[in-house]
């Protein structure tokens, strides 16, 4: 979504790190089954310009806490957010000890809109872990697909790679 991309490459900056642009970094949801997947899989929003639905999509999963420290070592910021980094009004940290303050109940719901369902659920959904710049291929522990065809496509292209983290079938993680 060329808006949203735009918007977070030249408005959006990390109060964490005010020199910091969203844009200028690596995003990560803590969760499988994002709003962005769920609007994939929909395909019916106007701006969104990849309409090949959510099967070839895959989810790369990294330890929270590894990533934190490689970032340390090679002097890369980060910094997470308690809501959809895009938006205008998120709230960052960058202090490990602020964990915390992520609603992780609204992270790891399945259902986070409709009747009944606070706000609060689908903002906190979206929160976000940032990494300045790149993310390091090595770093990734697992790939989650959407079916056994996905998992051999993505095993053949790992075969040449020296990094070869695991892949799954994790249909659970789609819509």
């Amino acid at each position: 979504m060329g808006s949203i991309k735009a918007r977070r490459l030249n408005e959006l900056r990390l109060s964490s790190h005010p020199q910091l642009f969203v844009g200028q970094c690596v995003p990560f949801y803590f969760c499988p089954r994002s709003i962005m997947l769920y609007l994939t899989y929909r395909a019916n929003d106007p701006e969104l310009t990849y309409h090949g639905g959510q099967e070839p999509i895959i989810h790369l999963e990294c330890d929270l806490f590894d990533t934190i420290d490689w970032c340390e070592r090679h002097g890369r910021r980060w910094a997470f957010t308690l809501s959809n980094a895009g938006a205008y009004y998120f709230e960052d940290r960058s202090e490990i000890a602020r964990l915390g303050e992520i609603n992780w109940e609204a992270v790891s719901a399945k259902q986070w809109s409709g009747t009944g369902i606070p706000r609060e659920v689908k903002e906190g959904k979206q929160a976000e872990f940032l990494v300045e710049h790149s993310f390091p291929w090595s770093l990734v522990e697992r790939i989650g697909v959407h079916s056994r065809a996905i998992a051999q496509r993505v095993s053949a292209e790992l075969r040449s790679s020296f990094h070869r983290p695991r892949v799954e079938v994790l249909r659970d993680w789609y819509y």
